[in-house]
């Protein structure tokens, strides 16, 4: 007994593992079901020469863009994020979201829609941008279920997530496999649909995402070309 407690006392004490981020930058096609035009979409992670790290999306086709960038910090195995920016035309009424994560007070501050917003700040709390690289990483880490704290809007929302197995995705870089995780809704309470596949072998970069909105309408992006870490993704 005296050994196990020993044991796990020293695991306690081991050093947080820091995270190992590797830049990348993928294409994608871009669709919706209910527009006969293809569009294209982009997503990249960079470092920036202050050690930070900046997310950018891109989604743009013929009735609607979309723009999404956010920039964080790591610290041990945890993000922090420094701020996020979205911004969406077409389809609808647009939408304009600004958030900044002052780490010193603890507060998050910015608007949405125009709207002031201020909320209470802690550590494990992400932005819509950076949640996706943590899901990717905890997916990488075996993990069957996630969930995190988002900022969405004006709100602090829970995200959770499951794994449901492996599945081959073919895309135009070849067929790569991949991990199928779903986004876990109460389908009394939503009726959105969020499905995302992460290639083992490409440092669990997304290649494709599928996503039905409350309103029946559904959206896909899938890989079209990408480099992880300076290599360019290939299938088998």
């Amino acid at each position: 007994m005296r050994r196990a407690l020993l044991l796990a006392l020293a695991v306690l004490a081991l050093p947080v593992q820091a995270l190992e981020l590797k830049p990348f930058s993928a294409n994608y096609t871009a669709d919706w079901k209910q527009v006969p035009v293809s569009g294209t979409a982009q997503r990249s992670l960079e470092r920036l020469d202050d050690g930070s790290w900046r997310l950018d999306f891109e989604a743009s086709m013929l009735v609607a863009s979309l723009n999404e960038r956010s920039t964080f910090r790591t610290e041990g195995d945890t993000f922090l994020p420094l701020s996020y920016r979205l911004k969406r035309s077409g389809l609808g009424k647009g939408k304009r979201v600004e958030h900044r994560f002052d780490w010193d007070n603890k507060q998050v501050e910015g608007s949405d829609r125009g709207d002031p917003v201020k909320l209470p700040l802690h550590r494990g709390l992400l932005d819509k941008s950076t949640y996706q690289l943590a899901l990717q990483h905890e997916v990488a880490a075996g993990k069957k279920s996630m969930s995190y704290q988002v900022v969405d809007g004006d709100e602090i929302e829970t995200y959770d997530f499951r794994v449901l197995g492996e599945e081959k995705v073919s895309t135009k870089a070849g067929q790569v496999d991949a991990i199928k995780v779903e986004r876990v809704r109460d389908p009394t309470q939503s009726k959105r649909e969020t499905i995302l596949w992460f290639a083992t072998n490409w440092d669990y970069l997304l290649v494709r995402l599928h996503q039905v909105e409350k309103d029946g309408k559904e959206y896909q992006i899938m890989l079209e070309e990408g480099r992880v870490d300076g290599k360019v993704v290939k299938g088998n």
